[in-house]
Order: C-alpha cells, then sequence, then structure tokens
C-alpha cells in the first residue's frame, strides 16, 4: 500500500533565485514565479507546509502588457472611509508604481491566508538590474 509522503518543515530547504522580467508578460511572469513561492514545482509539495523558495525579480519596469490594458485595465483600492475609493489605471500603476504593480499580480496568485503571508514575504521585486541579495547566491530561473 502506498503512502503520502508529507515533509516536515524541518526538512524543507529553501533556494533563491533570480528571475529577469525584461520583455516577459506580466501574467505568465506572475503565474511563474507564484508557482515557485508556493512550492509547487517541487515532488516534496505539502499544501499546509512552506516549501516555497524566495524569488528575486529584477528589470519589474521592463515588463510589458498584452492588448489595450493601458486604458481599459483598474486598480481600485479603499480607505474604507466615505468616498475613499481610489482608482489607477494600468498606464499610471506601470509608469509611477511599477514594483506595486508587479508585487500584486504576483501576490494575488497566492492564497491569503497565514501560510501566503509567510510565502508573500519571500518575494522582493526590484525595477533596475541590481539587488542587494548577492550573498544568497541566486539561481537563474527562465521565464518562458
Amino acid at each position: 500500500m502506498r503512502q503520502t509522503t508529507m515533509i516536515k518543515p524541518s526538512e524543507v530547504k529553501h533556494n533563491w533565485y533570480v528571475v529577469d522580467a525584461t520583455d516577459c508578460t506580466l501574467g505568465r511572469l506572475a503565474t511563474q514565479v507564484a508557482t515557485v513561492l508556493r512550492g509547487k514545482n517541487k515532488p516534496i509539495f505539502t499544501p499546509n507546509v512552506d516549501c516555497g523558495d524566495y524569488v528575486i525579480v529584477i528589470n519589474a519596469d521592463k515588463v510589458k502588457i498584452t492588448g489595450d490594458q493601458d486604458e481599459k485595465k483598474f486598480y481600485y483600492s479603499h480607505s474604507m472611509y466615505p468616498g475613499g475609493l481610489r482608482t489607477r489605471s494600468t498606464k499610471i500603476m506601470r509608469e509611477k508604481y511599477t514594483v506595486e504593480w508587479v508585487e500584486k499580480a504576483i501576490k494575488g496568485m497566492i492564497p491569503h491566508t497565514k501560510l501566503g503571508d509567510v510565502q508573500r514575504g519571500h518575494l522582493f521585486v526590484y525595477e533596475g538590474p541590481d539587488h542587494p541579495h548577492a550573498a544568497q547566491k541566486p539561481v537563474e530561473l527562465k521565464v518562458k
């Protein structure tokens, strides 16, 4: 009889990956990075254990989108006060808030639980090609 192997948190080894987002479509980048953050690319994946890896996204300002999303797609947030709705178009997000734009796309694909909060903390997004995580010796991750 086969038994499902459940990995313990102490047995997990977290790796570091760096992703170059130059000329990548935002959705494809987000799905692949979210998969690595959750650990679903590993054969030891256990849903209730943080078995994901750390991901560094560089060149976030060079991410592209398809279609006419610049004018038609909007991002909303509300301050919970009357009249506190803030609306930003994709064009504004891409020009002024690039890091938040990419983080929002990736973090929306991770579960909104306590475990998801830990996994979302393993994401680091930077606009340029430089990052301060050289000591962790990240391995390059190819995004298709």
